[in-house]
């Protein structure tokens, strides 16, 4: 194992890792699962790092391996990502939220309920990437990552306030 290669790798890790841990809060509830698949991440960057051509920035290649990863770990496992609560009516009280922290929690919970691919579009978009990264990212159009993140971003919505939240 070429040394100078397994530090530029683990320096990349690093400087990385805090999208990492996003990636792994988004996609497992639990800490033991976030571990996990955390490490199966690291696991598939070490195997495909030599398949990094440059095209793109590493973080964005990062990103696409992490979330495809994250995909692929949760069909294996039979993954709780599918699962939708029923919101056929609003909370009949919605009470506002204005604690950050609060809110945050809230957000974590309701973005649970959305399915793979809605979680990586609110993902990438709260991490600031542009939707021409994110189409790049998740091998989408442009159109399609635009249409997913509104459809998304109102789904969430939804589900905050059937929980009987407002922000």
């Amino acid at each position: 194992m070429n040394n100078d290669k397994e530090t530029a790798f683990l320096q990349q890790i690093e400087t990385h890792k805090g999208m990492l841990y996003k990636v792994c809060r988004l996609y497992q509830d639990r800490e033991e699962d976030r571990q996990d698949l955390l490490q199966e991440i690291v696991l598939q960057l070490w195997v495909s790092y030599d398949s990094f051509r440059g095209d793109s920035k590493f973080s964005s290649w990062m990103y696409r391996v992490a979330l495809n990863t994250a995909i692929a770990y949760l069909r294996r496992t039979k993954g709780r990502l599918e699962i939708n609560i029923p919101y056929p009516e609003l909370a009949e009280e919605v009470r506002p939220v204005r604690d950050p922290e609060q809110q945050l929690a809230i957000f974590h919970r309701a973005v649970q309920h959305l399915n793979k691919v809605e979680k990586a579009v609110i993902f990438l978009y709260m991490e600031g990437h542009s939707g021409k990264d994110m189409a790049t990212i998740l091998e989408l159009s442009p159109v399609n990552v635009r249409v997913r993140l509104t459809r998304a971003k109102e789904k969430l919505q939804t589900i905050i306030k059937t929980m009987g939240y407002e922000f």
